[in-house]
């Protein structure tokens, strides 16, 4: 019990990560009924633009006047590979059975990882990305790495900003009338496309600033790290009820803290020695995410974004 508060705060740190990522997958299926399975990558790449800012400072630039500009910089190739995605892969098919843009996607998604890969010096490797120094912060009985607290700063902002913004501003509100119901939203005068574009440039925002925390707390930034990430956050999204925007940060705390536990306790059980350790966090994640899908399909919320009017 004394590793309780350290693992609690272990969980709600990636799972903040997870749910950052995860509010970009439920935003465009809330209004579009699309998987982009290209998310993940979209995350990848913005940890990119924030690795190439920091790389072109001068020599010596504090880290903490560094991080605005990293974000800026990875919202702006996150939002720009996300925008054109949606322009020139997606929109072409949205009339096409929900099979090809899913296959999409997922072509999307390599691709990028392939451009990366090959276009990006030295991205055949994890390239490193900087980190805070000085000692770790003791908060409620749990030692808090400093690149920690980024995540569990900008998480709850990013959240209370989009609440805001799809509850009182005009765009939000035609979010939410695109996501109930698209043509009747374009007859209302909704320039329903504009609406669909601001949903993946939110997403992808969301996921760049996503991608700082990682490299923060990993310490490097990798042209593989959008698969994994990605996969979690999705899980996320329909663990918490895919289209609820509340509901994807849920389902990635609920995620980041069971894996935790899982890591920390299972180990311990009485003849489960050899499924605990951080080799299982995966497998008792998506178990987690079984035993929700069969009690509660619809999910921890079940709601669309469009409900939350």
């Amino acid at each position: 019990m004394n590793e309780l508060p350290q693992q609690l705060a272990n969980g709600l740190i990636l799972g903040a990560m997870y749910g950052l990522i995860a509010i970009g997958y439920t935003m465009v299926y809330g209004i579009v009924q699309l998987i982009n399975f290209a998310h993940g990558e979209i995350f990848m790449v913005g940890g990119f633009g924030a690795l190439t800012v920091w790389l072109v400072l001068p020599e010596g630039f504090a880290l903490g006047a560094a991080v605005p500009l990293m974000i800026l910089g990875g919202i702006v190739v996150s939002v720009a590979v996300a925008t054109a995605a949606e322009r020139f892969a997606y929109r072409p098919l949205r009339g096409a059975p929900r099979l090809a843009p899913l296959i999409t996607a997922i072509g999307l998604a390599i691709v990028l990882q392939q451009v990366v890969w090959m276009w990006y010096p030295d991205a055949k490797k994890d390239r490193s990305f900087p980190q805070f120094e000085g000692e770790p912060i003791d908060l409620f009985g749990a030692t808090i790495q400093r690149g920690d607290l980024f995540v569990l700063v900008a998480a709850p902002l990013c959240m209370i900003a989009l609440g805001l913004f799809v509850s009182k501003t005009r765009s939000g509100r035609g979010m939410q009338a695109t996501a109930q119901d698209p043509d009747t939203a374009k007859l209302m005068g909704v320039n329903t496309d504009r609406i669909i574009v601001m949903a993946f440039a939110i997403g992808a925002a969301f996921a760049a600033i996503a991608a700082v925390a990682y490299g923060l707390k990993n310490g490097q930034v990798g042209f593989r790290m959008g698969f994994l990430m990605g996969l979690k956050a999705f899980t996320a999204a329909v663990l918490g009820g895919i289209g609820n925007i509340y509901g994807a940060m849920l389902g990635g705390i609920v995620l980041g803290v069971a894996e935790a536990l899982a890591t920390g306790y299972v180990g311990n059980i009485p003849g489960m020695e050899l499924f605990g350790g951080g080799a299982w966090k995966d497998v008792w994640a998506f178990s987690l995410l079984i035993l929700v899908l069969l009690f509660r399909p619809q999910g921890l919320l079940g709601e669309r974004v469009a409900d939350r009017a």
